[in-house]
């Protein structure tokens, strides 16, 4: 048992802080998972510069 009792506050933003905390874990995972998937499928092409015999034809 502690010696403070806790306020009632800080269990309000303890549940807030998990709730936005879960939040972001699932769109990162969202995020993560789209983008695994565009690369795998090959959808996924860097952008590249045209060379200089590109650039004068």
């Amino acid at each position: 048992m502690s010696l403070n009792k806790q306020h009632e506050i800080h269990n309000r933003r303890f549940g807030r802080n998990l709730g936005l905390g879960l939040t972001l874990g699932a769109f990162m995972a969202i995020i993560f998972g789209l983008t695994m998937v565009k690369v795998s499928r090959g959808d996924y092409e860097p952008s590249r510069t045209p060379t200089a015999t590109e650039v004068t034809q």
